[in-house]
């Protein structure tokens, strides 16, 4: 068979594009998940039940298209927030979102700017857009280099906070030193910020550069429903609106996620729940197991681990990857960067999940590989 010219055809930036690569997702039973900070429990009982309403007896609502602007959605994420409708976007998953604000800001002339390490998602949606990118790095510290970020010419700088995959987080009072200081848009990535101290959304009215990106997927647990959205001046949010697809988010999603943000004393307590598992693991990692751990704001563990010798590095943390691995437990090992190649990135799953994970670490630590 003859060679397909399509490869040739294709635009040269998308021929040399190196795609996102999300956590392996398991299809084979009895696996313990902890890679890709997946809520551990179910949604609320009342997304389901929406879901029935809204497929009705013969599913003759799926022949309708969706409301194109999500606003019943957009009005209950303003409510939210305490912000109008015109303050928000609705996009299908945070992913949506950050793919439009690269698309609006980004370009061979103009850069975007992000941190590293950082979402790794950043990169290759720029890319995409054939445009150029400025990448400022972490120390080890993880404290936000002000100056080098002051000095980006970035029309817009993606900050995610907590961080991923640190789990770190970053205080208003930091952001707004970088709101004063940075001359372009700030989008703060508050994927994780249900599980964190604070959030940037009191900025909101004081700073016109500040766009702030959510989802629903890792405490709302609609990883499979795809819903995201922005905070922003009404400005932003037109311009957003210009480039969006017409429906891009379809009318399942639409119903999950209200009769989701209609129940919020069941995610207080499910968050409430995640955040006592973080906490004492956190406790345990950088306790009795005494390894370099961050303090976690996000429903995930990065940590450094030893092997008996007290050694660590990246050939530990692969070894003990590759022995969950054999134990059917699944975490995150990321280890092409000096700053992330020694550590692993747990999710944080139910008490059982993690009393798995530690017994296994456990007899990673008695075996020989150790």
């Amino acid at each position: 068979m003859p060679s397909s010219p399509l490869p040739q055809l294709a635009l040269p930036h998308i021929a040399s594009l190196h795609a996102y690569t999300p956590g392996l997702q398991p299809t084979e039973p009895g696996w313990v998940k902890l890679n890709t900070n997946e809520c551990p429990y179910p949604p609320s009982p009342r997304v389901a039940e929406a879901l029935r309403q809204e497929i009705g007896a013969d599913g003759s609502s799926l022949r309708l298209y969706p409301n194109p602007k999500s606003g019943p959605l957009r009005a209950a994420v303003a409510r939210l927030h305490g912000l109008r409708e015109e303050n928000v976007c609705i996009g299908n998953g945070s992913d949506d979102i950050l793919n439009l604000l690269v698309r609006l800001f980004c370009s061979p002339a103009a850069a975007a700017g992000f941190l590293f390490p950082s979402y790794s998602l950043y990169p290759v949606l720029v890319a995409i857009q054939d445009g150029r990118s400025e990448v400022i790095e972490f120390d080890r510290s993880m404290r936000l280099p002000f100056e080098k970020i002051a000095a980006s010419t970035a029309k817009a700088f993606f900050l995610t906070s907590p961080n991923a995959p640190t789990g770190v987080a970053f205080a208003n009072a930091d952001l707004e030193r970088m709101l004063a200081t940075f001359r372009g848009l700030l989008v703060v990535d508050e994927a994780y910020v249900p599980f964190a101290q604070e959030n940037a959304v009191p900025l909101l009215a004081r700073y016109p550069n500040l766009v702030i990106v959510r989802t629903l997927s890792k405490a709302y647990a609609l990883a499979g429903i795809r819903v995201g959205y922005a905070l922003a001046q009404p400005e932003l949010i037109g311009l957003l609106d210009r480039v969006r697809d017409s429906y891009n988010v379809n009318r399942l999603s639409q119903a999950a996620a209200l009769a989701a943000l209609g129940d919020p004393a069941y995610y207080d307590a499910l968050i409430a729940k995640v955040k006592a598992t973080r906490d004492a693991n956190l406790a345990r990692f950088a306790g009795p197991r005494g390894w370099f751990t961050y303090p976690s704001q996000a429903n995930f563990i990065f940590t450094e681990p030893k092997n008996t010798r007290g050694e660590s590095g990246p050939a530990v943390a692969q070894s003990a990857y590759d022995f969950l691995c054999r134990r059917k437990v699944l975490v995150r090992h990321f280890p092409s960067h000096a700053l992330t190649a020694s550590f692993l990135r747990i999710t944080v799953g139910t008490d059982g999940e993690m009393s798995a994970l530690n017994e296994s670490l456990d007899a990673w630590l008695k075996s020989p590989l150790a």
